[in-house]
């Protein structure tokens, strides 16, 4: 249903803006989002403006006025920045989207990013795409787009934010070390068109020219291949703790349990030894680039 307030202006509903509800299940997410949708009510009563008079001001029909404040969805950065010219806030509205931007991934992505914000080291296999901490947006979107059944728009541009977030790690200082190993042919095929490729490849030769990070590449030629139960993660921790990961074990939960550790480490160290060097991979992405 359009909402429209009395001059005939459309007013925003949840069909414009799919992808924002609150996971139940997210305790932490619930708690920030059920916070800031408190304050937004108190803040909007104390100035005496009713539900519906407000959605006129900040362009957002009634209903979804009413979630905002009732903790059932997330508000976005702009709403949050018209809420507090409206009320006449003094910027402490607009504040408040430091805690909502942190808890508008999904629970899950977070979780993997702050394990990756901690690790001193991380070695990671994906067989099926480039991993998601060297994909430019453009691919990332790429990728998205072909899922089946399709997330809306609003979910892949959340999912997106999500994946570049994550890529903080490069920034720490000290650096962790990192270690990727790609499988070729997800260098070759074109997801989102040869101009996200060609952007893709030249990321990554970027990235694999930083000291603390080693690119490699397992060719499409080779007959042997330690990779074939699916992809790796593990990361190591300084306090000598670590956490892995492999559809393969546990049916793809973290494992801690050093026998599990030593088994993921061992089929990554072949899998290592089975692709081409840092230096032949950095050659071989700069040949597919030559040709795309």
């Amino acid at each position: 249903m359009t909402a429209v307030d009395g001059d005939g202006v459309r007013l925003k509903t949840e069909a414009d803006e799919p992808g924002w509800e609150v996971d139940p299940d997210d305790e932490w997410g619930v708690a920030v989002i059920a916070t800031v949708g408190r304050q937004l009510k108190l803040r909007r009563e104390a100035v005496g403006m009713r539900a519906a008079e407000f959605g006129r001001a900040v362009g957002y029909g009634e209903d979804l006025v009413y979630k905002i404040e009732g903790g059932k969805r997330i508000p976005r950065q702009e709403y949050l920045d018209k809420a507090d010219e409206v009320l006449d806030a003094g910027g402490l509205i607009s504040a408040a989207w430091e805690d909502v931007k942190k808890v508008r991934y999904p629970k899950k992505v977070r979780a993997l990013g702050e394990m990756e914000a901690k690790a001193v080291e991380l070695q990671l296999y994906d067989p099926l795409n480039v991993h998601g901490l060297l994909q430019t947006p453009e691919y990332a979107r790429g990728l998205l787009l072909m899922r089946r059944p399709a997330y809306t728009e609003d979910e892949v541009e959340r999912f997106i934010a999500a994946r570049v977030a994550r890529k903080a790690v490069f920034e720490r200082d000290p650096a962790p070390e990192l270690s990727f190993v790609l499988e070729e042919w997800t260098l070759r095929r074109p997801l989102g068109g040869r101009r996200a490729l060609r952007g893709q490849l030249e990321h990554l030769l970027e990235a694999g020219q930083l000291r603390n990070v080693e690119l490699q590449v397992m060719p499409l030629d080779r007959e042997e291949h330690a990779g074939v139960d699916g992809g790796i993660e593990v990361l190591k921790f300084e306090d000598g703790s670590a956490v892995g990961r492999s559809p393969a074990m546990a049916n793809g939960r973290p494992v801690t349990e050093p026998k599990q550790l030593r088994i993921l480490e061992l089929r990554y160290g072949i899998i290592r030894a089975q692709a081409l060097t840092p230096r032949e991979s950095t050659a071989f992405i700069e040949q597919l680039l030559g040709e795309t």
